[in-house]
């Protein structure tokens, strides 16, 4: 078994509307000193195989198939076995 931990955000090239907002509201509670918010999401999914490179070629197609946006998104992932 292994767990895939699997993080999502937006290119460096793609506005972030999110993280300006959240920047915005840092400031205005005095967190002057944040120079940038970039705003990602993260999952945890449990496979059930004792092939790591398999799950971690089946991890990556689900990114690309359904998980993130590749043409907006960045993905990384990690597997922790026997999670």
């Amino acid at each position: 078994m292994y767990k895939a931990i699997i993080t999502v955000r937006l290119k460096p090239s793609v506005l972030d509307p999110q993280g300006t907002a959240v920047k915005g509201s840092l400031h205005s509670l005095g967190y002057s000193d944040v120079e940038e918010v970039r705003i990602g999401k993260t999952m945890e999914l449990w496979l059930n195989t004792a092939d790591r490179v398999e799950a971690g070629k089946r991890v990556d197609a689900m990114c690309r198939q359904l998980l993130a946006n590749p043409v907006i998104e960045d993905y990384e992932y990690r597997l922790e076995e026997g999670s």
